[in-house]
């Protein structure tokens, strides 16, 4: 019962993970089909979506069979509106001792009800540098790997004798896991993986850009013994990859077994 992105990008991995999964909407429908209709159609193959008006004595018994013979609940909205629709935590337990719940929610508790977007969370947590914006929604994203993983444990609990229960998947928190690079300045500007080392950066090519990952010590030597370098820096490597194509170079590099990769926008996955 998770609308916008990461409630079905979770039920998505774990309909790929071999999940029998129904979506409820609302009867207006999920908001994300009209903002992203190629993606959602992606998210819901093989998903069974009803759409029930939850506010209707009718549709309240209709979820409550639903929910009967489910093993896993997943719900974004904020514990309050699952309240109003007879969906509160308390009720869940007492109603379907066997079903686990999954609440996606922005914060963790008693933070819950403060309203949030990916934005939001990334900001808080010193992802965003202004004035661009980030070029995924990586709280959302990151946030259904962790609702997956969260609900995969519920149910293993459950199926060892423990009781069903409801966890939280604070996108929040998702955004401070992401963050942990940065917070230990490994990733910060001027750090080891955040621009210093020269075999662990990107450098423009006669056409192009590539991505250079040669960061432990065997890599890195081969790509200076590659390259008839005695050693890698950044104005020598600079030099050399402006002489070929982003393409050559990844070419290059891979019958050497060398992490090259010319940079590439991003595309759907094939079917």
């Amino acid at each position: 019962m998770a609308l916008n992105l990461p409630g079905p990008a979770a039920c998505s991995r774990l309909r790929d993970l071999g999940a029998t999964v129904t979506k409820v909407e609302p009867l207006r429908g999920d908001p994300f089909e009209v903002y992203c209709p190629a993606w959602y159609a992606r998210l819901h193959d093989d998903v069974t979506v009803r759409r029930i008006d939850l506010k209707d004595p009718e549709g309240q018994r209709e979820m409550d069979e639903l929910l009967l013979a489910s093993d896993l609940f997943i719900t974004a909205q904020r514990p309050s509106a699952l309240a109003r629709l007879n969906l509160g935590a308390q009720r869940l337990a007492e109603r379907f001792p066997r079903l686990c719940h999954v609440a996606i929610t922005g914060h963790a508790p008693p933070d819950e009800e403060l309203p949030g977007h990916d934005l939001t969370y990334l900001a808080h947590a010193g992802l965003v540098t202004p004035p661009s914006l980030p070029p995924t929604l990586f709280a959302d994203m990151a946030g259904a790997e962790r609702a997956v993983t969260t609900a995969l444990a519920l149910i293993i609990a459950r199926d060892r004798r423990r009781p069903a229960q409801a966890a939280y998947a604070p996108l929040a928190e998702a955004a401070e896991w992401l963050a942990l690079p940065r917070v230990y300045g490994l990733s910060t500007p001027g750090a080891m993986v955040g621009g210093s080392h020269a075999g662990y950066n990107v450098y423009a090519a006669r056409t192009g850009w590539i991505a250079v990952a040669a960061l432990e010590p065997h890599f890195a030597e081969a790509l200076a013994e590659a390259l008839d370098l005695k050693h890698l820096s950044i104005d020598r490597l600079a030099a050399r990859f402006a002489t070929e194509d982003a393409d050559h170079w990844e070419a290059w590099a891979r019958p050497r077994d060398l992490p090259i990769v010319a940079l590439r926008n991003p595309s759907p996955p094939e079917n």
